[in-house]
Formats: structure tokens, sequence, C-alpha cells
């Protein structure tokens, strides 16, 4: 019988969520199976206390959250092979039940072609799992689990042959997109990506645009994520659609205002290697639901 496959979490944080942290750290700790090992980031802060056991690494300035995460990554070897798979999760999240890690191992060791798993994440007063939350078009159900072309940043598992294979999360997208640009890469070079509403990660319900950089490094990195990553046709209708969508939604004018100043960096500024999916990946994604226009 083969081993049990190794996981291990990669957690960033700010250092301003101390109790979050320790709850969250408990949870990982309480999973069925297996010890968990952990590697908390202080992305240009302090670690607050730990428990025993917990690794940590404190970086002198904020990388921003592909950055951090990436240097969570490599505290687990090159690519992160010491272990089999990683969580990354969110510092204020929380794991709701203690069979997650047993689910991602039965489901990774049942699909040699299961690359990356994302999470539900559910409000831990309410249970409701925000629309965006759920990465696919038809996010009516949260409750029904998917294929999917995308995953979410601080609630998922990911196969570390996939970061070995494609690369790491793109560390110059600082935040905002940077999931869909690994996602696209791994669904590439073949792999698939689930959503599983069995999994589920509490998480308060929050808003994106709390963030300040947000309209900024949204628009940014649309431009960035086409430009690296689609068939040269299909950049400027990706780009054309979110740019109405955006219209569309009526933001305020200084919202606008950072949206076109991200807008305008996407295009002037480098945005690392360009490497253009294959047509087939393109209807992939199209039969997955989700065609790279959108």
């Amino acid at each position: 019988m083969s081993s049990p496959m190794k996981i291990g979490a990669v957690i960033i944080t700010m250092g301003n969520r101390p109790d979050e942290l320790r709850a969250l750290l408990d949870s990982v700790a309480g999973q069925n199976g297996d010890r968990i090992e952990v590697v908390v980031v202080g992305n240009g802060a302090p670690v607050p206390d730990v428990p025993v056991g917990v690794r940590t690494v404190e970086l002198p300035e904020n990388l921003g959250i592909p950055g951090g995460r990436n240097v969570g990554i490599e505290a687990f070897g090159a690519s992160g092979t010491d272990v089999d798979v990683l969580l990354f999760l969110d510092d204020d999240g929380l794991l709701a039940k203690d069979d997650t890690a047993e689910l991602c191992r039965q489901a990774f060791a049942a699909d040699p072609e299961l690359g990356i798993i994302t999470f539900r994440i559910a409000d831990p007063e309410t249970g409701v799992t925000q629309r965006r939350h759920v990465p696919r078009l038809r996010a009516a159900d949260p409750m029904r689990s998917s294929r999917v072309t995308t995953f979410l940043g601080g609630a998922n598992a990911v196969r570390t042959r996939v970061i070995a294979e494609v690369g790491p999360l793109p560390d110059d997208f600082f935040y905002a997109h940077e999931e869909t640009d690994l996602a696209w890469r791994a669904l590439d070079a073949g792999w698939m990506i689930d959503y599983r509403a069995d999994m589920v990660l509490n998480h308060p319900t929050t808003a994106p645009s709390r963030h300040a950089v947000y309209h900024r490094m949204v628009a940014r990195n649309r431009v960035w994520l086409a430009r690296r990553n689609l068939p040269a046709p299909l950049v400027p209708v990706y780009v054309g659609v979110w740019l109405l969508l955006t219209l569309v939604r009526k933001p305020s004018l200084p919202a606008l205002r950072a949206w076109f100043g991200g807008f305008r960096e996407g295009w002037t500024k480098p945005c690392g290697p360009r490497r253009p999916m294959r047509w087939r990946t393109v209807w992939r994604l199209t039969r997955l639901g989700r065609p790279p226009v959108i």
C-alpha cells in the first residue's frame, strides 16, 4: 500500500489578527489523519505567537499575496515538493470540519488529473456563501460541486506537482487574479480543478473593495492575465468585455479613476513571461462553462 499523501499548509498574515490566526491553526491541527505541517509567513510584519511545531517566516517587507504564498511554498522545499499537497488558507478563516484534509487526500488519490481543489467559503454566523466565492458563472447553487476553471486564493488545496510543472503564483500581481493565472497554466498543462461544496472554510462576509488598492490592481491584473496567457486574438476580447462590465456596474468616480489608472498600467508595464494557452485549452475552458473571454 502507498503511504498517505503528505499535506502542508501555508498561511500568510499581516500580524493583525492573532486570535483568528490561532483559531485557524487549531482547526488545522484538529484535522483527522496524519499531522499537517504548517508554515506561517509574516508578510512584512511580525508573526504573532503560534503553537509549538508551527514554523514561521518573517519577511522584511510586504510582498503581496502571491509573493508571500510563494515564500511559504518554498519553505516546503523547491516548489513545495517536500509534501504532496499544500493548503492555502486565509488567516481569518477556519476549517469548519475535521475531515477536510482527509477528503483532500481521497480526492487527489482517486483522480490523477485533479490538480487543485477550491473549498466553499461560508460566513460563520449565517452559513451564507457569497456568489463571488463560487468560481463559476452558474453560481446560484453554492452547494453544488463541479469542475471549474479557477479557484479561491485563501481556501484551496494544490497538488505540489502542479507548482513544480507550471510554476508558482505570479509575484508581480501583488493582489487580485493571481489564482486565475495559475489556474489557466495548470489547465493548459492538463490538470483539472474541482469546486467542493463539502470542504468548507468559515470566513466572515467581506467586500473585496475594502482594500485600498482594489480597483487599480483588479484592472491592471486583468490586462496582465490576458497578455500573459491568452492567444493573441482573445486578448482584446477579454479585456474589452471586462471594460464594458466595469462601466455597466457604474463604480464611483474615484473608483473609476483608479480602475482606468490600473488599466493603463496593465498595457504599459511588463507583465512577466508570455505563454499563451493552446486553443484546445480555450475549448476546454469553454466546455467547463467559462470561456476565457469573461
